[in-house]
């Protein structure tokens, strides 16, 4: 299947998602799904600021969001595309989306990102959206990482 960024889209993913949609019959759908309804619970499910599957052509291709709300005017952000769908520009339109979402929200906000710590697909894509490295950080996820900054429009 040839995929490109122009036939995707974002569609949010409700904290009562319907799980049984065909939709969401694979093992990848199903990963999120063990662990995003418990998130939202931990850390409050306030659209937009929630995960949002990445869709083309009826099929989910990758997932991507905000960490939490906004917390004293930052906000982070966080994608991925699944395995079989990498290498098509998915990545990269998910990071632009959710940087219009968070723009159009509060230009004022300044938005984050982090990635393993090390040159990697993650942080050219970052690079492409304006972001610039900030430096070493703890995640619970990743542990060390690399922290990047995309400074507000106003």
């Amino acid at each position: 299947m040839n995929l490109t960024p122009m036939n995707c889209n974002l569609i949010p993913f409700l904290i009562d998602e319907d799980q049984s949609k065909p939709i969401y019959q694979n093992e990848d759908c199903r990963r999120i799904f063990e662990s995003y309804p418990a998130y939202y619970y931990k850390v409050g499910y306030e659209p937009p600021w929630i995960g949002y599957f990445v869709m083309t052509d009826g099929q989910v291709v990758g997932v991507a969001g905000f960490v939490t709300k906004p917390i004293d005017k930052r906000v982070e952000i966080a994608y991925g595309t699944f395995k079989q769908f990498e290498n098509r520009g998915i990545a990269k339109f998910s990071c632009r989306e959710l940087i219009k979402i968070a723009r159009a929200a509060d230009p004022g906000l300044t938005i984050t990102a982090k990635t393993e710590p090390r040159e990697n697909a993650s942080t050219n894509i970052l690079r492409s959206n304006g972001f610039d490295f900030s430096g070493k950080v703890q995640d619970d996820g990743i542990g060390d990482a690399w922290e990047w900054i995309l400074t507000p429009m106003i």
